[in-house]
């Protein structure tokens, strides 16, 4: 398995009737280490009560915390959530938070330079202090893995463009494809011409997109693997393509071969989507399961 770091927010998902932890990167490293990968994270928490419910959060997975740090001026992340009839999810995202503030330090160069992989997202970026200590980190990782993540207002072309032309892996869902590939000059229409598009004006030698409940694709070593979903009945959407992520990547990682990577990962989504909250505990039997239906 590998040794992998994840970079960004972690912070409390608030919904109408209940809280959970959350942040797409925590998801990722929750989902990574259940996977057995050796992983670490690196965001900033508050001196509150929240933020020590992060921390133990992360040690009962068997997440490497050492690269958290914790902030006394600025409070640990919040999000308010709001679920449509069909599942899908809408945010409120608090601004300033700790995760905001991520300093570069030794401790986390060090944690980096020693991965095999370095997960991060576009939402961090929004704050010049956690982008500056992104940006520093990213000439230390040897490969690079992009989760767009776009939230408006919290992006910009800019940084987006330089973002993506550092990753070597970079992973969208259909609407964000679109919306980037537009900025980048693209006419196109049809998703293969646009990921195409996409592959030309990049670094990145693998791309994926996911589709919701349609499944996604993959377009890795210039050939397309296609997965059309899991039937289910969907419970919340939060987290799916978090848990999705973290599945392909660990698959790819492990030398799986493409197809059966994009197979797997979207059975991990859809049981994710068929369950209250990001992290449910998910058992290899019930992917073989989701998969062979």
């Amino acid at each position: 398995m590998a040794n992998i770091t994840c970079f960004g927010e972690v912070l409390w998902d608030v919904f109408p009737t209940h809280k959970k932890i959350g942040g797409a990167p925590l998801n990722v490293a929750a989902r990574l280490q259940a996977f057995n990968n050796t992983v670490s994270m690196i965001s900033r928490i508050g001196e509150d009560k929240k933020g020590k419910k992060i921390l133990k959060f992360f040690k009962s997975k068997g997440v490497n915390t050492k690269g958290v740090q914790v902030d006394k001026n600025y409070k640990t992340g919040k999000v308010k959530v709001m679920l449509n009839d069909k599942g899908s999810a809408s945010y409120d995202i608090m601004f300033p938070r700790a995760w905001d503030k991520i300093e570069l330090s030794d401790e986390v160069k060090m944690i980096v330079s020693e991965s095999d992989a370095f997960v991060f997202g576009s939402l961090v970026a929004r704050d010049d202090v956690s982008r500056e200590t992104l940006y520093a980190l990213l000439t230390l990782a040897k490969y690079k893995i992009f989760d767009v993540n776009l939230r408006p207002p919290y992006y910009t072309t800019d940084v987006l463009k330089y973002l993506i032309n550092q990753a070597d892996f970079v992973k969208f869902n259909d609407d964000e494809i679109f919306e980037i590939a537009k900025e980048l000059g693209s006419k196109s229409q049809s998703l293969e011409q646009i990921i195409l598009f996409v592959a030309e004006e990049i670094k990145a030698k693998t791309i994926c997109v996911t589709k919701g409940r349609h499944g996604a694709i993959l377009y890795c070593n210039k050939t397309f693997y296609y997965n059309s979903g899991y039937q289910i009945e969907v419970v919340d959407t939060v987290g799916a393509g978090d848990s999705f992520l973290a599945s392909i990547i660990t698959q790819l990682l492990n030398k799986k071969a493409p197809q059966d990577a994009l197979n797997f990962a979207c059975a991990v989504g859809a049981i994710v989507a068929s369950n209250e909250g990001a992290n449910p505990e998910i058992k290899q039997e019930t992917i073989e399961n989701m998969i062979n239906a």
